[in-house]
């Protein structure tokens, strides 16, 4: 009875249980356990790391900034995370900007919305925001409950005071107003070590182009309303020291050379000094060599030359289309009496008119020369030159005469210092021209021939005496005179000769060619001439000429006409041998050039000496040649060209050889 009545009190409490719950809640009735289950333990971890992201995250402490570069960093707090219990970051909230925009932060973050929330990676992503420089070290992130789940990641950054303006110290050679236009784009926005770096850069690369290489930004300093203050050392010259000249006087040395003490150092107008000594051919080699007076802080300057031998007695052979195959002798001294001043006496013979034809008689070519510069006139952009001459010579513009000249003349040239490139010249001067016959007995066959009064030679053998005044101006910016690659040479001339005993005249010439590089070593030469007499009547010695090796290639020379006046252009492909530079280092083989050339020209005014020869005036050549510099003489051409056109009187269809010394034109 007693066992009945303990059932029956148990089973009425289980009743009453069941009764108070749910209806599925005696489906999960579960008795007390004294273990959790996995997932319960789960859920509680969960919940305390919750609580866990409710803390701060800040990037390490970072040592103070200096004007040198920033510290890096490295997340403070490392949190090891159960991959099970993941959370998403909801949203990124950004604070405490005023200047930057929000856009700009969130780019940088690694951590966007719909993410893992990982403490690592936010810790990252705060020093990224610190090193793009415009905040403080105050930057934070805190991440806070979202109430759809997941958190909302808060970011708050403390931006750098706003720069008001600049002011800049020590700037001379260099405007303010285009400094300016590097600093004033970061005008406004929060200071910043990395644009003030990057603006010192482009500074002092701005001074460097214009060829101030000295030139530092030496301080920078902002001041507590906002104004950074730059202050610049342009690299004021303390002295010019000239060290190694022994013959040459150091006044000669120095007046080439326009750097001076107190002025800020440029390496253009230092590269310009040195080609000016080194174009005196009084110095083997010139260094410069820089360095800070610790005293004064400024930069001494020292030059050292090194001189060579300026006499020299030269004897040469050679060959040209004009003096045939000849020889020479001559003294030059470069550096006169330690002056700088250039003498020079030369004497050549030759055989004549190479490959000559009936127009011009066999005789040799007899010159002689003395010449004088002083390279320095008054001033240092002025120079005075002397030059006597004798020549005579089977002549190539009067058929069959002796042409004899002798004459002296005087030229003053002047560099444009506005115009670094361009020099005007005149020269005055006398001449003395006389043509005799050389083989009457052939003229009078020749004139016969083409039914031409005998009468008409002794206007064809007019001569005289001529005093002569020639203005021109020369631009050049040709980057070497050897083996040009680069740059513009044009010239205009105007000839006045004043006839005494004879008739006077006037002519005009003009010359252009431009150098243009083609790959690493060849060169495109295009030139242009023309000229033509302006008034008086003009003798045939004094006519234009076209044909031979200066002019129409493929022709003799004065063999495609003579007249009034003409014009001309050429194009030439000049290049190395190939691989010559990988087979030796031999200067003069790497100096040899083949080419490659097209000449076309036509000659204005005919004269009587075309009628007799029938020349035809004009012609168009093509062909192929050798340059080979030699020094002290320059380059010897070598060129054989075929003719496109009629070639008059002269069968030249299997092309023609020419020979000649100098540069073309």
């Amino acid at each position: 009875m007693r066992n009945i009545k303990k059932l029956l009190l148990i089973y009425t409490v289980l009743g009453i249980l069941f009764i108070q719950q749910p209806s599925y809640a005696a489906f999960n009735f579960k008795f007390p356990k004294f273990f959790k289950s996995k997932k319960e333990k789960k859920i509680e971890k969960t919940q305390e790391q919750q609580e866990k992201y409710e803390e701060e995250i800040s990037p390490q402490e970072n040592e103070t900034q200096n004007s040198e570069s920033f510290v890096d960093t490295t997340p403070k707090t490392t949190v090891h995370e159960d991959e099970e219990a993941a959370v998403y970051i909801r949203q990124v909230e950004i604070f405490g900007n005023n200047i930057i925009e929000t856009s700009f932060i969130k780019d940088l973050l690694s951590a966007k919305e719909g993410y893992l929330y990982d403490r690592k990676t936010i810790s990252a992503d705060l020093n990224k925001i610190y090193k793009t420089g415009y905040f403080t070290q105050n930057i934070r992130a805190v991440p806070l409950k979202a109430e759809e789940g997941g958190i909302r990641l808060r970011i708050i950054v403390e931006e750098n005071p706003p720069i008001k303006g600049f002011t800049v110290d020590g700037n001379n050679v260099v405007a303010t107003k285009d400094i300016m236009t590097i600093l004033n784009q970061y005008e406004g926005q929060p200071q910043n070590i990395l644009n003030i770096n990057s603006a010192i850069e482009q500074i002092q690369e701005m001074y460097s182009m214009k060829g101030y290489i000295l030139a530092r930004v030496t301080s920078v300093q902002d001041d507590p309303d906002g104004i950074v203050n730059i202050t610049i050392d342009e690299g004021v010259i303390n002295d010019v020291i000239v060290e190694g000249n022994y013959k040459t006087r150091d006044f000669i040395v120095k007046r080439n050379i326009l750097l001076e003490p107190g002025t800020v150092y440029n390496e253009n107008i230092m590269r310009d000094d040195i080609l000016r000594l080194m174009g005196t051919q009084a110095f083997k080699d010139v260094k410069r060599d820089i360095e800070m007076d610790e005293r004064t802080g400024k930069y001494n300057v020292t030059i050292s030359l090194d001189e060579q031998r300026t006499g020299k007695i030269s004897l040469g052979v050679g060959v040209d289309s004009t003096s045939g195959f000849f020889g020479s002798v001559g003294f030059s001294e470069n550096n006169f009496r330690g002056l700088g001043q250039k003498l020079s006496i030369n004497f050549m013979a030759g055989t004549g008119i190479l490959m000559n034809d009936s127009s011009i008689i066999n005789r040799p070519n007899l010159q002689a020369e003395l010449g004088f510069i002083e390279p320095h006139f008054k001033s240092e952009n002025q120079s005075l030159g002397f030059r006597a001459f004798v020549r005579n010579f089977g002549s190539y513009q009067v058929p069959l005469s002796i042409e004899k000249r002798y004459g002296a003349d005087i030229t003053l040239t002047r560099r444009f210092k506005a115009f670094k490139n361009l020099s005007g010249s005149i020269s005055f001067g006398g001449e003395s021209v006389d043509l005799d016959e050389g083989d009457e007995w052939k003229a009078r066959s020749v004139y016969a021939l083409r039914g031409v009064d005998f009468r008409e030679r002794e206007k064809q053998l007019d001569g005289g005496v001529y005093a002569k005044i020639t203005p021109a101006l020369t631009y050049d910016t040709r980057d070497t005179v050897v083996n040009t690659r680069r740059g513009v040479l044009a010239r205009i001339s105007l000839e006045e000769s004043i006839g005494f005993g004879a008739d006077s005249f006037g002519k005009l010439y003009g010359m252009l060619k431009k150098f243009v590089p083609v790959g690493r070593k060849s060169t495109l030469v295009l030139a242009a001439r023309a000229g033509g007499k302006i008034h008086g009547d003009m003798p045939e010695f004094a006519a234009f000429a076209l044909g031979g090796p200066y002019s129409i290639r493929g022709f003799n020379i004065s063999e495609v006409g003579t007249g009034d006046g003409f014009m001309m252009g050429t194009a030439e492909f000049r290049t190395p041998i190939p691989f010559m530079d990988r087979l030796t280092t031999n200067t003069f083989l790497n100096n040899v050039r083949l080419a490659a050339f097209v000449d076309a020209g036509t000659i204005f005014g005919d004269t009587l000496t075309n009628k007799l020869y029938d020349r035809p005036g004009y012609a168009i050549t093509a062909g192929v040649g050798l340059r080979v510099f030699i020094p002290g003489l320059g380059p010897i051409n070598l060129d054989y060209a075929v003719p496109f056109t009629n070639t008059g009187g002269k069968d030249r269809s299997s092309g023609f050889f020419t020979f000649g010394m100098g540069e073309m034109y």
